[in-house]
C-alpha cells in the first residue's frame, strides 16, 4: 500500500504580484483569481484528491506560519514546518524528506509549490497517479513537465529522450535542464518537440530523495544527519535553526535534478500557470469583449483594451483610452504599467526599498 504525503511549498514572496503581494502577505494567501479561495487553499483542495489530510506538510517561513494555519485550519500545527530564513527549493525540500524519512522511507513524496493554477483538475490527478505509480516502482526521481504553449522565456525547460523506455508514452528518460533561456531559444525548443515546460513539481520516494541528497549535496545531507534525532520532536526547531544558518542557498534542480542520472518526466497538459507575473494571469482569466481582465470592484471601461484591472471590492474605477496595462489599486497603492514592461515590477520595489519606502512592500 502506497504511503502519499503532500509537501506543499509556501514560503515564497511573489515579488512580481506587487502591490497585491506583500511582505506581509503573499500572493499564496491571496484570493488572486476572485474564486473565494487563496491559491494555497486551491493547491490544497486540489491534492487532497491523492492524500489524507493528516498526510499534508506545509513548509514556509516562520513569518507566515499563522497565515498558512488560517488558510488550513484543517491541519495540525505539527505540518505546518517553519523555515528560519530563505535558503531556496534544495533545503525546503531536504526539511520534509528527512522528517518523513524518520517515520516512513517508503512513502513517496508529492512536492508543489502553494502557487499555481490548474485549470484541468481531473487531467492533472491523473498524471500525478502516473506520476506517483512510477516513482514508487523504480525509485527514480519524477518531475512534471508542461506542453509549453509558446516561447516563454521566464521558464525552465526539460528535454527528453525521444526513445522511449517505458511503456507509457507520458513516461520519458530526462536528458538535459535549461534555465529560462532567451526567447529565440525557447522557439527552437518549440519547434524540436522534445522540450516540456519544468513545471516545479516533483514526486518520488523518500529514501529516493534521500539517497540523491547523499549522493550529490553530501553537505547538506550531512547537517540533516546530524540532528535527524531531533527531528519530530521538542529539539526540531532549534536543529533546523542551526542547519539553516550553514546550509546553502540552492535550488532542487541546481543542487539535485540537473546532476541526477536517475530522473524521469510525465508529461502532463492540464491548464497550468506558475502564476508568477500579471501577464501570466491575464492569460489564465476571462477575458471581457475587449480583451480585457476585470477583477473586483466595479470597472467601467471606454476604448480600453488587452489590459487586466484589478480594484479593492467596494471601488468604483472608469479607465480610459488604456491598450495593453496592468491597472491594479489596493488600499495604499496604485500601480499602473505596460503589460509588456512588467519585468520592472522587481526593480520598482526594489527601489522602494532603497528609497525607505518599505511601508508600501
Amino acid at each position: 500500500m502506497k504511503d502519499v504525503y503532500c509537501v506543499i511549498m509556501a514560503g515564497g514572496i511573489g515579488s512580481r504580484f506587487w502591490p497585491m503581494s506583500r511582505q506581509s502577505s503573499p500572493k499564496q494567501y491571496l484570493d488572486i483569481m476572485g474564486t473565494g479561495s487563496s491559491l494555497i487553499q486551491l493547491t490544497y483542495d486540489r491534492l487532497k484528491a491523492i492524500s489524507k489530510p493528516e498526510q499534508f506538510m506545509i513548509v514556509t517561513s516562520d513569518e507566515y506560519v499563522d497565515l498558512s494555519k488560517q488558510h488550513l485550519p484543517e491541519l495540525s500545527d505539527a505540518q505546518i514546518l517553519s523555515e528560519p530564513s530563505r535558503k531556496n527549493t534544495a533545503p525546503c525540500i531536504a526539511y520534509a524528506a528527512y522528517k518523513l524519512y524518520k517515520k516512513n522511507p517508503d512513502a513517496v513524496m508529492v512536492i508543489s509549490p502553494a502557487d499555481h493554477i490548474i485549470l484541468k483538475e481531473n487531467t492533472f490527478i491523473e498524471t500525478l497517479n502516473t506520476a506517483i505509480d512510477h516513482a514508487y516502482n523504480s525509485n527514480n526521481l519524477v518531475t512534471i513537465g508542461i506542453k509549453p504553449s509558446r516561447p516563454d522565456s521566464g521558464y525552465g525547460y526539460i528535454q527528453f529522450h525521444r526513445e522511449n523506455d517505458y511503456d507509457n508514452d507520458q513516461l520519458k528518460k530526462v536528458k538535459t535542464f535549461t534555465e529560462k533561456p532567451s526567447v529565440e531559444l525557447a522557439l527552437q525548443f518549440l519547434k524540436s518537440g522534445d522540450f516540456y515546460w519544468n513545471s516545479g513539481m516533483f514526486v518520488w520516494k523518500v529514501s529516493a530523495i534521500v539517497a540523491a541528497f547523499q549522493a550529490l549535496m553530501p553537505e547538506l545531507a550531512e547537517l540533516f544527519n546530524e540532528k535527524m534525532g531531533d527531528l519530530n520532536s521538542n529539539a526540531e526547531a532549534a536543529a533546523i535553526e542551526s542547519i539553516y544558518s550553514e546550509c546553502p542557498n540552492i535550488s532542487i534542480d541546481y543542487g539535485v535534478m540537473e546532476k541526477a542520472a536517475n530522473v524521469d518526466v510525465v508529461l502532463g497538459d492540464f491548464g497550468w500557470s506558475d502564476l508568477g507575473t500579471w501577464g501570466s494571469l491575464y492569460e489564465q482569466m476571462e477575458k471581457d469583449d475587449k480583451s480585457n481582465v476585470l477583477v473586483h470592484g466595479t470597472i467601467k471601461t471606454y476604448d480600453t483594451n488587452h489590459s487586466i484591472i484589478m480594484l479593492p471590492n467596494d471601488k468604483l474605477a472608469v479607465v480610459q483610452g488604456l491598450t495593453n496595462y496592468i491597472v491594479i489599486d489596493t488600499e495604499d497603492v496604485l500601480l499602473i504599467c505596460q503589460k509588456d514592461e512588467e519585468q520592472k515590477i522587481k526593480q520598482f520595489v526594489q527601489d522602494l526599498k532603497d528609497s525607505k519606502l518599505q511601508k508600501f512592500i
